[in-house]
């Protein structure tokens, strides 16, 4: 064996229990032991032969257990660790941020008397107490406060990745990123306000902070967006999948004892952006969630700039789309806003022709047409940048993709292959579950997927509204002539229709109605409403309009709907919307009920 345990290891970390970044540590050589997984990382126990100190590895050291270069029983070297207690265990564990592989698992575990580290407790020889004056106390401790200029070389910066809610002090050093609107709360236990902000370190590595009430008040206006600070006496604790909106599985709280200040007459950095892309045809789990996505593609199509009046403030803000297409042969709209629709829109507009690779970071995921993106104040746009993923997505579309054809993901939802997270095959259920369960949807929208026939449209309903050719939006008749649209704001000469269709669908459980608007009306009906209201105003013949909507019933179809509950007369109903409407491909449908057939262990 090259390399052999370091003699009294355990005892030197607990003497150092965090040490400085600039410090040179003696050479920590321990055994790993009782080497077991905890979520994402992975713990032990560490063993000099006379003590053990129970430890985690950093998950970014996961891959090191994975790869087989650490191994229970094996030997590693310490490079870096910080000690951390644990109050309500009195017990401390070893957060071990760097370290080395040294030897293959030995035979059995290294003893030689073993004493296990339980509390932590290390006696110091006692100090000589020196007797001072008020005077003598304030001068020293004047004279050892560091200058500003050397403050942040005296302190330890720990990467936003090494933190835990095990870990015990701590300062980060962190850019804000996102700073959130201050919103007031009440619940059973009072009344409070609370905002939070969104930080990235270096590296790129993300977090939320929360602050509530006093610590909200406190640092609102100390926290400004795009400035560094040094963070530190906060608290993390796992993420609320359901809420958060950065990719780590912890969140901060800080409160009124929290420390932070900004980094002044210091060299600022800007965060390496870090990218989790999600493939085009992988977004439809993310629908109307609160996570958002990265994606990446090469542009195929890119809007003029339009005007978007908000309903919030009725400020008008300027949107452009962008059409994008990847290696899934699928296409998606990302809507960018603002400054992104002028600056980086503009951009692409320009070089449309060349197909510029596009990486983007933090989208909405919405069901506008299906599914659609949409850029919020702190997404980020890298026109062909410099990554693996970019050079990948380029040689295939030089190569291949610029001759296939290319379906949006959002028309495409019928088809079926095993993998895909959302399409008409997942979520399946019959209509009587849907209509069972009177409170789906209270607390958000929830979606399903059916397959049904169409067995009535009731032709005397009001089938359509008038809508404004540019935004879409209703539109009421002008004085005089012409219509009046709110969203726009201007008067015009013509207007278009658009179905808004009440239609009864059947299956074999039951019989339920769904709310259907234009993009879907049009395939089930087969016209658009326009040519539909011209066959019904025919002088004194309505047979070609009754037998349109008659042509439409009973043909199968897969449907994506969303379930909320709605009050019509102080009685509570359900509202069903089609988002996505699709002929049954029956060879497609075969293959699902036969996959179905075999998680039912029958034989077929």
């Amino acid at each position: 064996m090259e390399r052999s345990v370091t003699p009294d290891a355990i005892l030197a970390i607990l003497a150092n229990p965090s040490p400085g970044s600039g410090s040179d540590l003696p050479e920590l050589i321990v055994q790993v032991v009782d080497l077991k997984p905890a979520g994402n990382r992975y713990m032990f126990t560490a063993n000099d032969g006379k003590m053990k100190l129970k430890a985690i590895l950093q998950s970014s050291l996961s891959s090191e257990v994975i790869s087989g270069a650490i191994q229970n029983l094996g030997l590693v070297r310490i490079l870096d660790y910080t000690l951390n207690d644990i109050p309500l265990k009195n017990e401390k564990y070893l957060i071990v941020t760097k370290c080395d592989a040294v030897s293959s698992p030995l035979e059995a575990e290294y003893k030689t008397g073993v004493k296990t580290e339980e509390n932590g407790i290390v006696l110091k020889p006692k100090q000589e107490f020196v007797a001072k004056s008020a005077a003598q106390i304030v001068h020293e401790q004047n004279a050892n406060i560091a200058p500003p200029a050397r403050l942040a070389m005296t302190r330890r910066i720990h990467p936003l990745v090494s933190l835990n809610p095990y870990q015990g002090i701590w300062t980060i050093k962190v850019r804000v990123t996102s700073k959130g609107n201050m919103r007031s709360y009440k619940n059973a236990r009072g009344e409070g306000c609370v905002f939070n902000v969104e930080l990235a370190d270096q590296d790129g590595t993300e977090i939320q902070a929360t602050m509530f009430n006093q610590a909200a008040r406190k640092f609102y206006d100390k926290f400004e967006l795009g400035k560094v600070y040094y963070i530190s006496k906060g608290t993390l604790r796992v993420a609320n999948k359901q809420f958060k909106t950065v990719q780590n599985d912890y969140e901060m709280t800080l409160n009124e004892n929290s420390e932070v200040e900004e980094a002044i007459n210091e060299a600022a950095f800007v965060p390496e952006t870090k990218f989790k892309f999600v493939a085009i045809d992988e977004l439809g789990s993310y629908v109307n969630g609160r996570e958002l996505v990265d994606v990446i593609g090469v542009v195929q199509n890119v809007s003029s700039t339009m005007s978007i009046r908000r309903k919030s403030n009725n400020e008008m803000i300027p949107k452009r789309d962008i059409t994008i297409a990847d290696e899934t042969k699928k296409t998606v709209v990302v809507s960018l806003w603002s400054d992104l629709a002028t600056n980086v829109g503009q951009e692409l507009l320009d070089m449309a022709d060349k197909s510029p690779v596009v990486a983007i970071k933090s989208l909405k995921v919405g069901d506008f047409q299906g599914l659609s993106l949409s850029a919020i104040t702190r997404s980020t746009v890298l026109v062909n940048p410099d990554m693996p993923e970019a050079k990948k997505l380029r040689s295939w579309y030089d190569c291949e993709g610029k001759e296939t054809s290319l379906t949006s993901v959002g028309s495409g939802l019928s088809s079926f292959a095993k993998g895909v997270s959302w399409s008409m095959y997942s979520d399946r259920v019959s209509l009587l579950h849907i209509t069972s369960n009177p409170n789906l949807g209270e607390d958000k929208p929830v979606f399903f997927s059916i397959k049904a026939n169409i067995s009535f449209i009731k032709p005397d309903q009001a089938m359509w509204y008038r809508a404004c050719k540019t935004c879409n939006k209703k539109v009421t008749e002008a004085i005089g002539s012409g219509y009046w649209c709110e969203g726009c704001q201007k008067n015009d000469t013509d207007c278009s229709l658009r179905y808004i269709v009440a239609m009864r669908v059947s299956d074999a459980s039951g019989e339920a109605w769904l709310s259907v608007f234009n993009e879907q009306a049009e395939k089930i009906i087969g016209c658009s409403a326009d040519e539909l209201d011209r066959l019904k105003s025919q002088d004194g013949d309505s047979s070609a309009y009754q037998m349109k909507l008659k042509e439409a019933t009973w043909v199968p179809y897969l449907f994506r709907v969303s379930v909320t509950p709605q009050e019509y007369n102080n009685e509570k109903r359900q509202r069903i919307t089609v988002r996505a409407a699709a002929p049954v491909d029956f060879a497609a449908e075969s293959r699902y009920l036969l996959e179905e057939l075999a998680k039912m262990n029958i034989c077929v």
